[in-house]
């Protein structure tokens, strides 16, 4: 599961900027779900695919990512992350982690996302992320 945890980080932390819906989607099993707050559920890859396409597409420029070392135990990791966001070129600073079950292929079955987001653009605190 470290080639899973450590593929997902890469990942978003490339896709994420270049707006790579389907580079992310194919990281979700076809009957996964992605919570993007608990309140949030987003089911399989074609809900996958409609969060990130509201999120990128109220984004005006690249945003600036940060992703940290996965903490894997079993089928499961823990990965924090740094972002800035610019939606309608405002900028938006998140931090967060996700926390991450696989299954037997390695693909996400469970992904819930806990962030906290603040107005401006603030860079991680160094040793915080990788």
């Amino acid at each position: 599961m470290r080639d899973a945890a450590d593929r997902w980080a890469d990942t978003w932390a490339h896709g994420w900027p270049a707006k790579d819906s389907d580079g992310i989607v194919g990281l979700l099993a076809e009957d996964g779900v992605h919570w993007a707050s608990m309140f949030r559920p987003y089911r399989g890859r074609a809900g996958l695919r409609d969060y990130l396409r509201e999120c990128f597409d109220e984004e005006t420029r690249p945003a600036e990512v940060w992703f940290g070392e996965p903490r894997v135990d079993g089928d499961t990791a823990a990965v924090e992350y740094w972002a800035v966001t610019y939606p309608n070129d405002q900028p938006l600073t998140i931090s967060g982690c996700t926390l991450l079950r696989f299954d037997h292929e390695g693909l996400v079955a469970e992904a819930r996302d806990y962030s906290h987001g603040r107005e401006g653009r603030t860079l991680p605190p160094a040793g915080l992320i990788d």
